[in-house]
């Protein structure tokens, strides 16, 4: 995908994703690739889904305009065989139109005159709606045309756009276990890196509001409470199935209590909110803050991943009376009586 097309599309070009090896210990590359390129694949996405909407209103314009064209097509041969009716009945010394007939068969010379007045006045009208048709016809196949000219170059633009989304998840792909690597390995060696500073971008909808979701984009998995043979007792928190270096983020206001990378939890945050309440969320791959910073509703805290005691990619998000382990709620309820829903 050229630069310039890129550019064209309203599109990021993301720089080629580094090798393993050439990833920085720290996982300040790895974190900020993957960030960049959730981003790149968002624009993507919502372009491509933009260009089908397009593709699909253009599809139903050209259907339209084959209808009406068919119908002036129609309205033209019968016009015209009409034409040739009247123009039959002007010649012929008997039968034609049976309107004309009576007319021409008359036994005055001036109801013959008014009969073929009638019929050239007839004739007339007819020669004139037969022009004026068949140039709406001719419109119409102008306008099918273009339209037609602009269905294609949708569907060519939407496989430019489906190219360059493929490429930027196989990119993203790639850049997400690397990060997962890095993160096993401190996870592993039982030492925390420090935070990943990342100039991250953060919507305009989670700034107004004093709560929001753990992440944007997700499906619920396992609930709060509910069993299984993974958990020792009952599953404590609410889980959210995303992608690994999905972007985590603060329900709410608050400062982080603590940034722990060992455990069952892997990489997990922990924040303090108002009226003594603490937010989990664990299984990170890696964090953007320290213990003690102050952070916002929506403000990001980490990226998802699948450390310490995790079957596959996802959040962990847990709602406490304390900051340890074992004095959940029900993170929804507690949740929706702050106005967010999940």
């Amino acid at each position: 995908m050229s630069v310039l097309l890129c550019a064209l599309l309203g599109l990021v070009v993301p720089a080629a994703s580094p090798p393993a090896a050439a990833v920085t210990a720290e996982g300040s590359s790895a974190g900020a690739t993957v960030a960049r390129l959730y981003e790149e694949a968002a624009r993507a996405s919502a372009h491509y889904e933009e260009g089908r909407r397009a593709a699909r209103l253009q599809k139903r314009k050209v259907r339209k305009l084959d209808r009406l064209l068919a119908a002036q097509r129609r309205r033209v041969a019968l016009l015209s065989e009409d034409l040739g009716l009247l123009a039959s009945a002007q010649y012929r010394t008997g039968g034609g139109l049976p309107h004309a007939a009576r007319l021409l068969l008359a036994d005055s010379p001036d109801a013959l005159m008014r009969g073929r007045q009638v019929l050239s006045q007839a004739d007339l009208a007819v020669n004139s709606t037969v022009a004026e048709t068949r140039r709406a016809a001719t419109r119409l196949v102008a306008a099918k045309r273009r339209a037609d000219l602009a269905k294609r170059a949708l569907i060519r633009r939407n496989a430019r756009l489906a190219r360059l989304r493929r490429g930027i998840e196989r990119k993203l792909e790639s850049a997400r276990w690397t990060l997962q690597g890095q993160a096993d390995r401190a996870v592993a060696a039982g030492r925390c890196r420090g935070a990943v500073r990342q100039r991250l971008r953060q919507p305009k909808s989670a700034a107004t509001r004093a709560w929001v979701t753990p992440v944007r984009e997700y499906e619920l998995s396992a609930g709060f409470d509910s069993t299984g043979r993974r958990w020792a007792h009952r599953h404590t928190g609410q889980d959210f199935a995303v992608g690994i270096g999905a972007p985590v983020r603060s329900v709410g206001a608050g400062r982080v209590h603590r940034v722990a990378c060992g455990g069952a939890f892997g990489i997990e945050v922990v924040v303090r909110h108002r009226g003594g309440y603490f937010t989990q969320y664990a299984h990170l791959a890696t964090v953007t803050v320290d213990k003690g910073d102050k952070v916002r509703a929506g403000q990001w805290v980490g990226q998802a991943g699948t450390t310490g005691n995790s079957t596959g990619p996802h959040l962990h998000f847990e709602t406490r009376l304390t900051p340890r382990f074992g004095s959940g709620i029900d993170p929804r309820k507690w949740l929706a009586r702050r106005g967010v829903r999940i």
